[in-house]
């Protein structure tokens, strides 16, 4: 396995590129940890497959370096790298049996073929596919081909790392569950360094150790699935983490007051903020939903199974709060704000707060 470290790496797909906009991967500077679980987790577009692609050797970066453990291998390619890089959609041989598609690498590496075997029935049993190592893979259906694909990737012991680029879009939701519990196993057995694009949180969240969120081209935050839930970094990380997604509500500041319209929130310190426009944000699990506190106006109920999502109006701005399944929404309704789940941002960016 390698420590993948991308020495202040920028790309663009355009010839000559002059401003920051022409960059679809702006300035990213990060150590990928020798044996460490990673995802890359954002929308379409915001860069996480480029940045995916220069590591494998696909892509060569306009500007900067890729070194593994500290060698700069940023002009060598996807094999001289030694990689190991499962798609989003199948990329598999129809013509050879399932057994022979994951034999295939070790069998061109020359693995000798006792080992071979005791690989690719390991890898099988892993996947759920040793009932069907005899069949031809043409026959397959797509959920079936596309673990073909997770376990080529998987089936070698040498590589450097594993890239993942959304491999789970063709895979039906129960087995989507079992592989990344598979694929979460493999790495505490056997330490490989795995990267892996999502744009599904519950992807991320439950695969990776460290979640790198990416917006825009750029890095927003790392941080484990806790740290992204509790301090969010950036508005950004709060909408787009959590279902619904971190309240965000613009306010004023006086002290250890935000001001939100007419309403007064005691916050758990003074916030370090300066110039720009200052928002405060609370995760609707926060939200507590009462008899005290500030009046609203409920404007649906949305009952999700385990728990409720109670949307309302404060002070002409919508927000969300999650209430228990068999709780009640009170005539009179009104919200307060947990202060351990209180974040103050200045231009979207979280800041501090002293004492």
């Amino acid at each position: 396995m390698a420590r993948i470290e991308v020495n202040h790496i920028r790309h663009s797909y355009l010839p000559n590129p002059q401003k920051d906009q022409d960059f679809a991967l702006k300035e990213v500077h990060y150590t990928f940890e020798d044996g460490g679980a990673y995802a890359l987790l954002g929308p379409s577009g915001c860069g996480k497959t480029t940045l995916l692609n220069i590591i494998s050797g696909l892509l060569h970066p306009s500007h900067g370096k890729l070194l593994f453990n500290g060698r700069d291998v940023t002009n060598l390619s996807t094999q001289e790298r030694n990689i190991a890089q499962v798609f989003q959609f199948p990329v598999i041989y129809d013509t050879m049996t399932v057994y022979d598609n994951l034999a295939f690498p070790l069998r061109n590496r020359r693995v000798p073929e006792a080992d071979v075997d005791r690989k690719v029935r390991e890898t099988l049993d892993m996947i759920d596919l040793a009932s069907m190592a005899n069949r031809k893979a043409r026959r397959l259906t797509a959920d079936q081909k596309q673990k073909i694909s997770l376990g080529r990737g998987l089936v070698r012991s040498d590589v450097n790392a594993i890239l993942f680029d959304e491999p789970l879009t063709v895979i039906d939701p129960h087995m989507k569950w079992v592989l990344r519990s598979q694929l979460k196993q493999l790495h505490r057995r056997f330490g490989y360094t795995m990267v892996y694009v999502t744009h599904d949180q519950t992807e991320a969240l439950t695969f990776a150790d460290q979640v790198v969120v990416m917006y825009d081209g750029g890095i927003v935050q790392i941080g484990t699935p806790a740290e992204l839930f509790e301090r969010p970094s950036h508005t950004f990380v709060g909408y787009f983490i959590g279902s619904p997604g971190m309240n965000v509500l613009p306010v004023s500041l006086e002290g250890r007051t935000a001001k939100l319209g007419a309403q007064r929130i005691e916050l758990p310190g003074v916030p370090k903020a300066g110039a720009g426009a200052v928002e405060l944000g609370i995760r609707p699990e926060y939200v507590r939903l009462g008899r005290e506190g500030m009046a609203v106006q409920v404007s649906k109920v949305e009952d999700v199974g385990r728990h409720k999502v109670v949307r309302a109006n404060l002070e002409g701005k919508e927000i969300a709060a999650v209430i228990g399944e068999d709780d009640e929404v009170p005539a009179d309704p009104k919200v307060s704000f947990d202060p351990a789940g209180i974040n103050i941002y200045a231009d979207s960016w979280r800041v501090e707060m002293g004492a």
